[in-house]
This record gives C-alpha cells, structure tokens and sequence, in this order.
C-alpha cells in the first residue's frame, strides 16, 4: 500500500487483522510494523480471544495516513508528531497530505519537462542545459520540431552537417549564432518598412547576410537550397508565421529577396 487504506478480508471481531495480514496488504514488513509499535507510531489497539495483538479500522486508516506521510519524505518522528495533534482533525491530513503531494507531482513535472528538453537538444546537438537553453533562446524552444525535423532531413547530408557543428557550441556561440540572426532579421525589418523592394539592393544583401549565416554555422547553403527555404517560408505556416510576427508581410518580403539574391548573384 502506497498511501491507500488497506483491504482485504475482515476476519476477527470488528474486522481486525493480524500483523501478518496487515503486512501483506499494506505491502510493509512485518518487522517494520513491529518498528513503528515499538516507537509509538502504530499500536495494534485490538487482541484476539487467544492474546495476540490485532489491528483494527481505525488502525488502518491511521497506518494509511503514516505511508502517505512517509512518500512525502517525513521522517517517522514527524509522522507521529503530526498524527498525535489533537487539534488536527483526520480530514484536515487528508488535505494536507493532498496538497503536499500536488506540490511534489508539480516539481516532479518540472523535472521531467526539464529533463525532456535536455535530450532533446542533445540529440540535436545543442549541448547546453535547460536553464542555459532559456538564457539563450527564451521563450523559443530549439528542439520543438526535433522529431519532425530529423524524420524529413535525418538522412541528408545538411542535417548530419549541422548535427555535427552544433554538437560543438558552447553557449557563448548560441548567443554570438542568436545576436547575427537577430541583426539580419531587424535588417530585412528596416528595409520592408521603409520602401526598399525585396529585389533591390538592401534586401538582396539581408538575403545574402542570411545565406552566409547558415552556411557558416550550420550547413552549406548554396543559393538553390536557399531558395528551398525561402519556398518553405511560405508553405510552412509555422515559418511564415515567425516571419509575420516580426513584421506584417515580412514572411514574402524575405523570400522574393532570397529568389532576387540567388538570380542576381
């Protein structure tokens, strides 16, 4: 028993059970039934006809409230001094007992999410910790579409190529990687919002600047795999959206300047 009344037969007057009988179904050893009589946590408060000590109902539930107790990581004097307040009423562990351990499965969820994100970025090569991984990227998660990515790319050369250069980065070069790709965006921002055509010369160089970012740090990009991308910018809602985010109307301004680069070059 994990924090749940016991159950099984009754046998015995009023239900009592053996201190065998309890063990077996509370899953607890009879010598630690025995540990907590000796230390005044349980006492068997019953005795069969023949003189041996008997637990009934009201023992159970209160070994209930003991287990529950003990996975929350209270030591056994605690429990008992808990259990032995007159002033706490036998709902009121119940609810304590519940939100103690609502606390513990919300901290275990952090952990495991935490952990999550730490295999997923090794796997993607980014070979920073959760709280790294905020510092560097905030609220944009880096390994949202890892599965999704390595099922369409896994068997590409480019993705083993970034696999393998990434799996070197430190955080420093995240953020150097994260500062130049910023810097680009806010270039092709600035020209969209002040008039410059996507195929004159400032959006061209923010394409170009874009093209030389990928190639340096993450794969080879030639112009006809940039014009993939660009073409994926605006067929993939997930990547227009990044880019309309920025700026309304960015997401095709950035791929006529990819096309404008890749036939002027």
């Amino acid at each position: 028993m994990r924090g749940n009344r016991p159950r099984g037969r009754r046998d015995g007057a009023g239900g009592a059970r053996t201190v065998g009988e309890v063990a077996a179904l509370s899953g607890i050893s009879v010598r630690t039934l025995h540990h907590y009589d000796e230390i005044g946590l349980l006492h068997p408060s019953d005795r069969s006809s023949a003189g041996y000590r008997r637990y009934t109902e009201v023992d159970l539930d209160r070994l209930a409230r003991i287990l529950a107790y003990r996975e929350l990581g209270f030591t056994l004097e605690q429990i008992r001094d808990l259990l032995d307040d007159p002033t706490v009423e036998p709902v009121e562990h119940l609810r304590r007992q519940h939100a103690l351990m609502s606390a513990q499965l919300a901290r275990m969820q952090r952990i495991v999410l935490a952990l999550t994100k730490a295999m997923e970025a090794r796997e993607m090569g980014i070979k920073l910790d959760p709280h790294e991984m905020v510092g560097v990227f905030g609220e944009h998660d880096p390994t949202e579409h890892a599965a999704e990515a390595e099922a369409r790319w896994g068997e590409t050369d480019a993705y083993r190529e970034s696999t393998r250069r990434t799996s070197s980065f430190t955080k420093a070069g995240w953020l150097r990687i994260k500062e130049e790709a910023a810097g680009i965006d806010a270039a092709y921002v600035d020209a969209l919002r002040s008039g410059e055509p996507a195929d004159g010369r400032v959006g061209r160089a923010a394409a170009e600047a874009r093209r030389r970012h990928i190639d340096t740090w993450f794969y080879p990009c030639g112009r006809q795999v940039h014009c993939g991308l660009a073409e994926m910018y605006l067929a993939d809602p997930r990547f227009t959206a990044r880019y309309e985010r920025l700026a309304p109307g960015l997401a095709q301004y950035v791929h006529d300047a990819i096309l404008a680069n890749a036939a002027t070059a």
